[in-house]
């Protein structure tokens, strides 16, 4: 098939650290592995952090510059990124190259897929990882609040498939915003079986140390203030892998890692911590529960949204502000090993597309671990 992606939101670009740069390029190469045609269309392919992960082909459409002075119109910025990525598509498509489907990560200010689904008449997926008008409104500024609300209604609705990644997001889009046709898709990880012994020996830590660790953004709402109280509660080597900033004393920083590295430092860890605070989002599917997950590493979480069904039996949910249970439970499962449960990128993909091509059959990829529960 000629999957055309949409990645329009300027915070997102393709080789981006974040979770959700990781979810584009593993649906991405998940396509492409089961050799699909797939062309990613991007308004950024990285940014001034750099550029992280194994490189992933994309079509670079642009950012417009903004004049300083035009700050209240700052958002139509986005605007314009996004129709500039739905131009390109529907120029490649009338120069030859014309896609199946068209997915789209959707974005606060985007209407790109909408717009190539209308012109071109080819099915229209739209992934829905957050509300996002009420996540930009909580953590960082909107300008123009009653036109982003009914930007971000009128998109949803038009949207002929909806796929998102938690239960609260696919109640939220059908009782509050009133959409049609939504899917319970979770994220993914690669299905890669990591080497313990290398990935300690990668840390350069002791063979016989305890070590508990935490892959991800190190934001104040992941918890990350009470990593080191954990990790010394029970006597165990604090490994953080991802941004080295907000790291406590005699951590282990292997920093962002290319994907072979990373499934081996989850590997090592013999416990995996996820403490969000009572507060945190009920709606998104945290990347790294997958994988810790994926290598038979323990995990120990916040009993928040949809963490108690990714765990399953590999784990222990505990109150999010209850900081004794946090260490009770991880010095509960030093010394042992969780069942390894995959859920692959190959398998999103192809949730993906039957959410919005119902005759393709959805076929466990070879080599799929089984869940426990």
């Amino acid at each position: 098939m000629r999957i055309a992606y949409l990645l329009p939101a300027t915070g997102v670009p393709v080789q981006g650290p974040s979770g959700s740069s990781a979810h584009v390029r593993g649906l991405v190469r998940a396509w492409r592995s089961e050799e699909h045609d797939v062309r990613l269309y991007a308004a950024r392919i990285s940014d001034h952090r750099g550029a992280y992960g194994e490189p992933v082909a994309a079509v670079g459409t642009g950012v417009p510059s903004w004049p300083s002075w035009l700050r209240s119109w700052r958002e139509a910025r986005e605007v314009i990124a996004a129709r500039r990525v739905a131009r390109r598509v529907v120029d490649d498509a009338l120069a030859g190259w014309r896609p199946d489907v068209i997915v789209e990560r959707h974005s606060l200010f985007s209407d790109a897929g909408w717009r190539v689904h209308s012109r071109l008449g080819v099915p229209w997926i739209l992934e829905v990882n957050a509300p996002l008008l009420e996540e930009r409104r909580r953590y960082e500024e909107v300008i123009q609040v009653d036109w982003a609300r009914r930007w971000e209604r009128n998109v949803l609705r038009a949207a002929p498939t909806i796929v998102t990644v938690s239960r609260w997001l696919q109640d939220w889009l059908e009782a509050e915003v009133g959409c049609r046709n939504v899917h319970w898709v979770p994220n993914g990880t690669p299905p890669r079986v990591g080497d313990r012994a290398r990935g300690r020996a990668l840390m350069g830590a002791h063979p016989r140390e305890p070590l508990v660790g935490f892959v991800g953004s190190m934001k104040l709402w992941h918890g990350i203030d009470r990593l080191g109280r954990i990790a010394r509660g029970v006597g165990a080597r604090l490994v953080m892998v991802g941004d080295n900033s907000r790291a406590p004393e005699d951590t282990l920083l292997p920093g962002h890692l290319g994907p072979t590295d990373l499934a081996d430092v989850i590997a090592a860890l013999d416990v995996g911590l996820a403490p969000y605070p009572a507060d945190a989002p009920a709606y998104f599917c945290p990347l790294k529960i997958l994988d810790y997950r994926a290598q038979g590493t323990p995990v120990v979480a916040s009993d928040i949204g949809e963490i108690r069904a990714l765990i399953g039996g590999g784990g222990s949910v505990v109150p999010a502000n209850d900081e004794r249970a946090f260490v009770t439970a991880t010095q509960s499962w030093l010394g042992r090993r969780a069942r390894p449960r995959l859920r692959s990128w190959q398998r999103v993909g192809r949730e993906v597309l039957s959410a919005g091509l119902p005759h393709l059959a959805e076929v466990a990829p070879p080599g799929e671990r089984p869940a426990d529960g």
